[in-house]
């Protein structure tokens, strides 16, 4: 009999496996498609040559991630590769305010009149940073906060709303750039823990980048697929698990699944009725003749490019696909171009580009003009460079990694009290009504993004369950 059967072969489930085989236990990892990686792939989308990320393609919190710190993933090929600025935020002028490794650099892009409280509002928790990231991706209590007072100092200025935030901020720029940390997680503006949402990304940036990984996000999980090999954990794809009798007997089965997929596997009923799914996106992979033509020459060098003309212009984007149900008419846009650090994913001469827009859950429209036209404020010509596209709308998104339910990429509404306690008000949260399941997915804490932290979490209350029926 095994130990730990895991369910989900993205990088939570792997890291989950990886952390109990590190520790001794016989682990199986079964994943639904041919290849592992969940949301970090990496595939020829459009053109031969042309190397896309389908879900996430940079990597702040990856890189900033205490369980990926503590692997040797770089023995297995893992590289970050940091582009000369993480992220960009252009204006129609063509202009661009910037998120820099450098916080002098960040505060003089937002002009005088926000410099300084910029600087304010980053630099007490700088010096902190590993520690604080640590205590806020351990939450809940599956570990000790190791420095209390900072973090309850980060809850004072994270736990009310962005807006609220934002007020230190007295021009457009910073109050732009920040709107649109805070919609990485498709979150309203002004809910809950959202001023900690933008925070979060902010640091990451400071502290070590948003880099992206060579050759696309696959590395990272093909890394940890490694790693488990060599620990002596195997790995099965082309496994579609539909309930539990499917899977060999095992101690301990740890689920990198939605919710209610865990629920209908392993036969809990209506348990987790209560969690909400947030919002959709659609999503479009270019084959690009030449770099985007941007008009602001920071947008040029940076890995992350967002679209949103201003503060009001984001928050209208995620109101119409949160709140009015409506595709928006100027989609608030996370863009990647990983060509600037990375050369390889495209032959030469030619780029990959990654971006995605906002949409109502479960929304079957065609996006793709609306986002173009957005594009073409901030770069005119960009359709000119256009070779290929490949476009996927939630039911494709949900088609390719179930996970996604409605075509919500993180795995559940980021909204109110689920933002940090999902996927149910419980102390316990990796832990189910059955003793031996567990859900080690983007829908525990700390959430979306690729990090491997919820399998880590999940991990420890995994082994300890294991040890008692040992002892």
């Amino acid at each position: 009999m095994l130990d730990a059967v895991v369910v989900g072969a993205g990088p939570n489930g792997l890291t989950a496996a990886v952390e109990l085989a590190r520790r001794g236990f016989s682990v199986a990892v079964f994943e639904a498609r041919d290849t592992v990686g969940g949301g970090a792939r990496t595939e020829e989308l459009t053109l031969p040559g042309f190397r896309h990320d389908p879900c996430s393609a940079a990597h702040p919190l990856g890189i900033n991630s205490p369980a990926f710190r503590a692997l040797p993933l770089e023995r297995y090929g893992l590289q970050w590769l940091q582009p000369e600025l993480p992220m960009a935020h252009p204006f129609t002028d063509g202009t661009a305010a910037v998120l820099s490794r450098s916080v002098a650099e960040t505060a003089a892009s937002f002009g005088a009149r926000d410099a300084g409280a910029y600087r304010r509002l980053v630099e007490p928790f700088l010096p902190h940073w590993d520690t604080l990231a640590r205590d806020f991706m351990s939450l809940p209590l599956t570990a000790l906060p190791r420095d209390p007072v900072t973090l309850a100092r980060f809850g004072l200025v994270g736990l009310p709303p962005s807006t609220w935030l934002m007020r230190r901020f007295r021009d457009e720029r910073a109050k732009a750039l920040f709107s649109g940390l805070v919609a990485h997680v498709m979150a309203p503006l002004s809910g809950f823990a959202t001023g900690a949402i933008g925070l979060v990304f902010a640091l990451a940036a400071h502290a070590r980048g948003w880099p992206v990984a060579r050759g696309g996000s696959q590395s990272i999980s093909d890394a940890l697929a490694a790693y488990l090999k060599d620990l002596g954990g195997t790995v099965h794809t082309d496994y579609e698990v539909k309930r539990l009798d499917d899977l060999p007997p095992a101690r301990a089965y740890v689920f990198d699944t939605s919710p209610t997929a865990l629920a209908r596997i392993a036969g809990l009923g209506r348990y987790y009725d209560g969690y909400r799914y947030g919002p959709g996106v659609f999503k479009v992979d270019y084959a690009l003749d030449g770099p985007v033509p941007w008009t602001a020459p920071e947008a040029r060098v940076a890995g992350t490019v967002q679209i949103g003309a201003s503060s009001a212009e984001i928050g209208t984007a995620l109101r119409a696909a949160s709140r009015e149900g409506r595709a928006p008419d100027r989609p608030f846009m996370i863009t990647v171009q990983p060509g600037v650090v990375d050369p390889d994913r495209a032959p030469e001469g030619k780029q990959v580009f990654w971006a995605y827009g906002h949409v109502p859950s479960g929304w079957d429209g065609d996006l793709t003009d609306a986002l173009e036209r957005q594009l073409e404020r901030f770069a005119p010509g960009f359709r000119d460079r256009v070779l290929a596209r490949a476009t996927a709308g939630p039911p494709e998104l949900a088609a390719r990694n179930a996970n996604y339910v409605g075509g919500d990429i993180g795995s559940g509404a980021v909204t109110g009290l689920q933002i940090l306690l999902r996927p149910k008000l419980s102390l316990s949260p990796y832990g189910t009504p059955h003793p031996a399941v567990f859900i080690c997915s983007s829908a525990t804490p700390p959430g979306p993004g690729v990090h491997g932290m919820s399998g880590h979490n999940a991990a420890k209350a995994v082994w300890r369950r294991l040890r008692q029926q040992q002892a």
